[in-house]
C-alpha cells in the first residue's frame, strides 16, 4: 500500500481475510484428529442405504454424466483399438510398469518407487516430509529436494491410466493396484498433516484424478462395499478439505485458486450423493466463472504471463466446460467465448513445429492427463476446441486425431473432428492484453513478448523476459525462451531461468529488468511495465514496437524501446533497439538458441545451423563492431531437465541515445547465404528510406 500497489480499501479487505483465515486454520488445528475417523456424510436417502445397495446405486446410476468416451465403454475400447493402437499399446505398457511402480514423472525419466510407495517422500533427492499440521509445512529447502515433485505423484493421475488399462483389457490387477495404492495412500497421509495437504490445489487435482479413476474402475468385482465406503470418506474429506483451505487472495488470486473451484465443482458433480454436493457445485460454478472475469484477459490470455499456465487453466476450462454441458448444467455464453478467445490465443502463438514457447514459469502442470505430454505439447487441447467449437483455426492441418477426442466427446467427435476442414492462418497476431505479438509468413515465426510480470503486477510466474525473441523459420527453432527447469529444489537455477541474461533482450549493467530475490523464487517486481508503441499490418512488411522502463530506476536512466520488423519478400526479421536516455551505459544484447544447434562466430556475425535440416539462422550486428561471445546456458522443455545451449552476447560501451541493430536472416536448405544477405540488406535499405 506504501508504494502505491495496493489501495487502502484492498489492503482492509485482504487484511481481514487473513485475519479470518488465521482464526479458522486454528479450529481446524484444534478438529483435526476428529476428521480422520467420520464416514462420507450422504444425502438421506442415500445413507439410509445398506452398504451393498449402496454399492448397487453407484454401479448401476445413469447420472449424472461422465465423458462420452468414458461412458460408453465398449464403443471406446473397439475404437481406440482400430484407430489408436499404438497409443492403446503404449498405455498398457506404462500400466504394466505402474504395477511394477516404477514410471516416469516430470522430466526425471523412469523412476522406481519402491515395492511400498513412500508417498511423502520426494523420489528424486530422498528428503521425506513430516506429518506436521498442513499449514506448518516447509515447501522448500534449497537442498536439492523439490515438493513439485512429491506433488505430482500425489495427484495420482497414474490411476486414470490403471483405469483406462482396467477398461481396455478387463483385467482385474489394474484394478486391485488403484485400490492397493489408495490403502496405502491412506495410511500415510492422515487428513491434514503433511505436504499432500498442505496446498488446496494438489488436493483439488488429486480429487478429480481419483473420481476419474473411480469412474473407470467402479465394474471391478475389487469394488466391494468397504472399499466404496473409503473411496467416499476419502472424497468427502478431500472437498471438505479444498473448502476449508481456499488458496484466495484480494490481491488477485491464481490458478491454484480456479483449480481449487473445479475441484470442488466436479466433486459436486460427479457425487451428488454426498450431503455437502449441491453447496459445492452452486459456490464453486459461480466462483469460477467470476474468477474467469478476472484472470482470462479480454484477448483470451491468462493473466500470469505464462503460456505453460495459460494451458493448464485452458485445459482444466476446457474439460469442466465440457462435464458441465454432459449434466445440463449452464454456462452462459460468454464464457464460452472467453475459453474460445483462450484457445484462439494458445492457436496463435503455435510455432510453425506444432509446439508452444514457454514464456515465463512451466512446471509441466497438466488437469486429468488422458496420457501424459510434455510442457509445450498443447495441440490436443486444440484439438478438443475445433471440435467443441466446429471451428477450422482451431485445427492444426494434417494433424492426426488425437486419443483425448475419442475419450472426452467419443465417436461422435472423432468423426467431427476428421469432416472439419482446417483453416490454416500464418498471418500476424497480436495479443495486446496478453502482451504477446506474432509475426509470421509461411514457415516464419517470430514471437515478440511485451508482456508485464502477470497477475496485475504481482507476478510469481513471469520472467524478465520484456521485448524478449522466439524465432523459427525453415521447419526449425532457433532463438527461444529457456523455460523454467525447477523451482524450489535449486534456488539458484532458478533464478537464472527467469533472469534477463537467459532471454533474447538488452541487459544494462547485470541488472534485473524487474527486481527479483534467489530466496524468493515466486517474487518479481514490478518496474518495467512493457507498453506498445506501434502495431502494423502490412502488405510486404508488419512492425511492431514497444519499451520498457525497468532501466529506468538506474543512473544514468536509461528506456529500452524495440522495433521488430518482418519482411515478407526478404524472408527476414530487422531489430532496432533504441537505447533512450543521456550519458554512458553498459549493455548487452542477447539471443538464446536452442539446443542441439552448432553455433558459431564468423567476425562480428553469429550463425545457428541445424545439421539435420541444414536451415541456418544468421545474426548481422549492424552497428556492433565489437566480437560476440557465447555464453554457456541451458533451456528446459520439461520440469526438472534442462539440456545444454548458448547464447550469443555482445557487450559494449554506449553513449545514449544510441541506436543497435541486428538482421536475423533465416536460410533453408539449397539457399545461398550471401545471395539472402545481400538482396535482404539491399531491400531493408530501399524500404527504410
Amino acid at each position: 500500500m506504501l508504494q502505491g500497489r495496493l489501495s487502502l480499501p484492498q489492503a482492509a479487505l485482504e487484511l481481514g481475510y487473513r485475519v479470518r483465515r488465521g482464526v479458522e486454520q486454528r479450529r481446524e488445528r484444534r478438529m483435526l484428529d476428529g476428521l480422520t475417523s467420520p464416514p462420507a456424510a450422504l444425502r438421506t436417502e442415500f445413507a439410509q442405504l445398506t452398504p451393498l445397495q449402496l454399492l448397487s446405486h453407484f454401479r448401476e446410476r445413469q447420472k449424472p454424466l461422465f465423458f462420452r468416451g468414458f461412458s460408453h465403454q465398449h464403443e471406446t475400447c473397439k475404437l481406440q483399438q482400430s484407430l489408436f493402437p499404438e497409443q492403446g499399446q503404449q498405455l498398457l505398457s506404462i500400466a504394466e510398469d505402474v504395477l511394477k511402480h516404477h514410471w516416469c514423472l516430470l522430466g526425471f525419466g523412469t523412476i522406481d518407487f519402491g515395492k511400498e510407495i513412500s508417498w511423502r517422500r520426494d523420489p528424486v533427492s530422498g528428503r521425506e516430509w513430516p506429518l506436521d499440521y498442513h499449514a506448518d509445512t516447509c515447501l522448500w529447502h534449497n537442498d536439492g529436494s523439490d515438493i513439485r515433485v512429491v506433488w505430482e505423484l500425489n495427484r495420482m493421475a497414474h490411476l486414470v491410466w490403471l483405469g483406462r488399462a482396467f477398461v481396455l483389457t478387463s483385467h482385474e490387477r489394474f484394478a486391485e493396484e488403484i485400490v492397493n495404492q489408495l490403502d496405502s495412500w491412506c495410511a500415510q497421509n492422515p487428513l491434514g498433516r503433511g505436504p499432500n495437504w498442505s496446498c488446496a490445489m494438489e488436493v483439488a487435482l488429486r480429487a478429480t484424478n481419483l473420481l476419474t479413476a473411480f469412474l473407470l474402475f467402479r465394474d471391478s468385482a475389487l469394488l466391494n462395499e468397504r472399499e466404496l465406503a473409503r473411496l467416499l470418506a476419502v472424497l468427502d474429506q478431500h472437498g471438505a478439505h479444498i473448502k476449508r483451505n481456499l488458496e484466495f487472495s484480494h490481491l488477485g488470486a491464481s490458478n491454484h485458486y480456479l483449480t481449487d473451484a473445479t475441484g470442488l465443482l466436479w466433486l459436486g458433480i460427479l457425487l451428488p450423493e454426498l450431503e455437502a454436493a449441491s453447496e459445492w457445485r452452486s459456490w464453486a460454478l459461480s466462483e469460477l466463472l467470476r474468477e474467469m472475469d478476472k484472470q482470462i484477459l479480454d484477448d483470451g490470455a491468462h493473466y500470469e504471463a505464462s503460456t505453460g499456465y495459460h494451458c493448464y487453466v485452458l485445459q482444466m476450462l476446457l474439460y469442466t466446460f465440457i462435464l458441465s454441458k454432459e449434466n445440463g448444467i449452464e454456462i452462459p455464453h460468454q464464457y464460452w467465448q472467453k475459453l474460445q478467445l483462450m484457445l484462439r490465443y494458445a492457436r496463435a502463438i503455435l510455432r510453425p513445429d506444432g509446439l508452444s514457447p514457454l514464456i515465463g514459469d512451466s512446471d509441466n502442470g497438466e488437469f486429468l492427463p488422458i496420457r501424459s505430454h510434455k510442457a509445450d505439447d498443447h495441440a490436443h487441447l486444440l484439438a478438443l476446441g475445433a471440435v467443441i467449437f466446429k471451428d477450422g483455426c482451431l485445427k492444426i492441418p494434417a494433424a492426426p486425431c488425437p486419443e483425448e477426442v475419442l475419450w472426452l466427446l467419443g465417436s461422435e467427435g472423432v468423426g467431427e473432428y476428421e469432416a472439419l476442414v482446417a483453416n490454416d492462418s500464418t498471418q500476424s497476431q497480436a495479443f495486446s492484453a496478453g502482451g504477446s505479438y506474432v509475426l509470421r509468413s509461411g514457415d516464419l515465426y517470430l514471437l515478440f513478448n511485451a508482456s508485464g510480470t502477470g497477475r496485475n503486477g504481482r507476478g510469481s510466474h513471469g520472467h524478465n523476459d520484456a521485448l524478449s525473441l522466439e524465432v523459427s523459420a525453415c521447419g526449425r527453432t532457433f532463438i527461444v525462451d529457456p523455460g523454467s527447469y525447477v523451482y524450489t529444489a535449486d534456488l539458484h537455477q532458478r533464478q537464472l531461468f527467469r533472469s534477463t541474461a537467459y532471454h533474447s533482450t538488452i541487459q544494462v549493467l547485470k541488472v534485473e529488468q524487474n527486481t527479483t530475490n534467489e530466496d524468493s523464487p515466486f517474487r518479481i517486481g514490478d518496474e518495467a511495465h512493457p507498453r506498445i508503441l506501434l502495431w502494423q499490418l502490412g502488405p510486404n512488411h508488419d512492425v511492431v514496437t514497444a519499451e520498457h522502463e525497468g532501466y529506468e530506476r538506474l543512473s544514468p536512466r536509461l528506456r529500452h524501446r524495440r522495433r521488430v520488423i518482418l519482411y515478407k519478400r526478404e524472408r527476414c526479421w530487422l531489430v532496432e533497439d533504441d537505447l533512450l536516455g543521456k550519458g554512458e551505459q553498459t549493455i548487452s544484447a542477447r539471443f538464446h538458441f536452442a539446443s542441439n544447434l552448432e553455433v558459431r562466430i564468423f567476425e562480428n556475425n553469429v550463425f545457428a545451423s541445424d545439421n539435420g535440416t541444414a536451415a541456418k539462422l544468421f545474426i548481422y550486428p549492424m552497428e556492433a563492431k565489437v566480437l560476440p561471445e557465447l555464453e554457456p546456458q541451458f533451456n528446459s522443455r520439461q520440469y526438472g531437465a534442462k539440456t545444454p545451449s548458448l547464447s550469443a552476447s555482445w557487450t559494449l560501451s554506449v553513449r545514449m541515445p544510441a541506436k543497435l541493430r541486428w538482421l536475423l536472416l533465416p536460410v533453408c536448405a539449397g539457399e545461398n547465404a550471401e545471395e539472402r544477405l545481400t538482396l535482404a540488406q539491399q531491400q531493408v535499405g530501399n524500404l527504410e528510406q
